[in-house]
């Protein structure tokens, strides 16, 4: 820029001098006086409308406060109830009836006395007639007293009742539910394991993909020995290799009823199952 030219230049055209000014800044540095005074109006009428806002609200608030309610009364109706109606009281209860009087013989004492001293109405009753008498203090005349009953003659006049006799369990019957059932010898692992040894899956169930649980029924005698092996459920083609591994399985642990070892049914299953390649 020339010498004569600085004087009177603005300090934005010195500092922007052989520069582009169309760049944004310097339009922004030149237009900042101008959008400052248009930022400052903005606010300031933006605070006189918020100012004004108030002020009308608190005047049309004092002015609703101002208004005056008007409270109608309102007449309610009569609510007429009905008289309760003089029902008769309810007949009274019948009179419980009377017991029967019971025939009564008066206690006397034993005393040791003549024979001419003892009045009438003192001497003991014969014991015939207290058989079916009650003893009391006054002689009376009524029923006769059945509240007493003798011991049966069977007993030889004992009165002694017999204890209903105790059932003796019959151990040589085959048990279908029991306290402990039987088991593989070792449990369920050692199960597990014999079976991964001795099963064979029949080629024919291969062949058709046939795979599922047989349920195989059989007997454990008390000494664990099995028998009356049967398989009772699941695909036919693998029933007779179920029954097989069952019958070479050897002795079992019998079945316990009453801490006793007892001759009972056993359920156990057997899923055949196909490896996915």
């Amino acid at each position: 820029m020339e010498v004569n030219k600085i004087l009177s230049a603005d300090v934005l055209d010195i500092v922007f001098d052989g520069r582009n000014k169309d760049y944004g800044a310097y339009d922004l540095r030149k237009t900042y006086s101008k959008r400052m005074t248009y930022a400052l109006v903005g606010t300031a009428l933006l605070l006189a409308l918020a100012f004004l806002g108030s002020f009308l609200a608190s005047s049309l608030k004092n002015n609703d406060d101002k208004t005056e309610m008007i409270v109608q009364d309102v007449q309610l109706e009569e609510v007429k109830t009905e008289e309760p109606k003089n029902e008769p009281p309810p007949p009274p209860p019948p009179p419980k009836p009377e017991p029967p009087k019971v025939e009564m013989a008066k206690f006397t004492p034993p005393k040791i006395v003549k024979d001419e001293e003892v009045k009438e109405d003192e001497k003991p009753p014969e014991v015939e007639k207290l058989e079916e008498t009650k003893i009391g203090t006054i002689n009376q005349e009524g029923i006769k007293d059945e509240g007493i009953v003798a011991p049966p003659a069977s007993d030889e006049g004992k009165g002694v009742v017999e204890a209903p006799k105790k059932v003796e369990e019959d151990w040589d019957k085959t048990f279908t539910k029991v306290e402990i059932e039987s088991e593989y010898p070792g449990g369920t692992s050692a199960w597990q394991r014999y079976l991964n040894k001795s099963l064979r899956y029949p080629q024919d169930a291969i062949d058709n993909e046939v795979q599922g649980t047989v349920v195989v029924q059989f007997i454990v005698d008390k000494e664990g020995v099995v028998s009356n092996v049967e398989a009772i459920s699941g695909p036919e083609e693998l029933r007779d290799e179920a029954a097989r591994v069952i019958k070479k399985s050897g002795k079992w642990t019998p079945a316990v009823q009453n801490g006793r070892q007892v001759k009972s049914y056993k359920k156990q299953p057997i899923t055949f199952r196909l490896e996915v390649e």
